[in-house]
């Protein structure tokens, strides 16, 4: 521990106690935000490892449903299905705030205007794969979502912890050594004044005598 290079003054004594109090106050809500974001952070992780899967299985419904469209209506057929569909994804970003960070939230809008194509050069599997890309294109968002959300908790997280283990292992410890320092010093300066009253008024009582 080190102690600030202050003057053994009571008006710095009383300075450094409330800096002290204000350190500790800061101390216990910093504490207390690094509670509240774990617990955030551990339930966006289990959103996250589900979303993860969703897509994953999206995915993989989405893809074999255009591999038994392309051997139903053949390469050709899934070309020319996929320059008559008219489908656009909107993003819409918004956002909440969990202890001053920012969380997104992603919302995906699917515009599309039917019937994309007629029925006679492709088969339900190609309805299929449309859904089933759709549908992937909302699991994304929401696994955007979640892991844009996991990388700023974690930093925020990160930076709180930094702060609390520097108040408490190097400001407050310091204020305290500093505080004992000066109360020391006080008290050793009112035992000397003490002990030269005590003999100035002996010296005055003699020369009475």
């Amino acid at each position: 521990m080190a102690r600030y290079e202050v003057a053994p003054t009571r008006t710095n004594l009383l300075s450094l106690k409330r800096d002290l109090e204000f350190a500790v106050e800061g101390y216990e809500l910093l504490e207390q935000k690094r509670e509240i974001l774990i617990v955030e952070l551990k339930g966006l992780t289990a959103r996250a490892v589900e979303a993860q899967r969703k897509v994953d299985e999206e995915l993989a419904k989405a893809y074999d449903a255009l591999k038994q469209a392309q051997l139903a209506v053949g390469y050709t057929g899934i070309a020319f299905a996929s320059k008559a569909v008219n489908v656009q994804a909107n993003i819409r970003l918004q956002e909440r705030r969990i202890m001053g960070v920012g969380i997104p939230r992603v919302s995906v809008d699917i515009d599309d205007v039917k019937p994309y194509y007629g029925p006679r050069a492709t088969s339900i599997w190609t309805d299929e794969a449309v859904q089933r890309f759709k549908s992937a294109l909302g699991a994304l968002g929401r696994l955007a979502e979640s892991r844009i959300s996991l990388v700023r908790l974690a930093s925020e997280i990160q930076k709180t912890i930094r702060r609390v283990n520097a108040l408490e292992k190097i400001f407050i410890p310091d204020y305290e050594e500093t505080i004992k320092y000066i109360q020391d010093s006080l008290e050793e300066a009112e035992r000397e004044d003490f002990f030269i009253l005590k003999l100035v008024k002996g010296r005055l009582e003699e020369r009475r005598g």
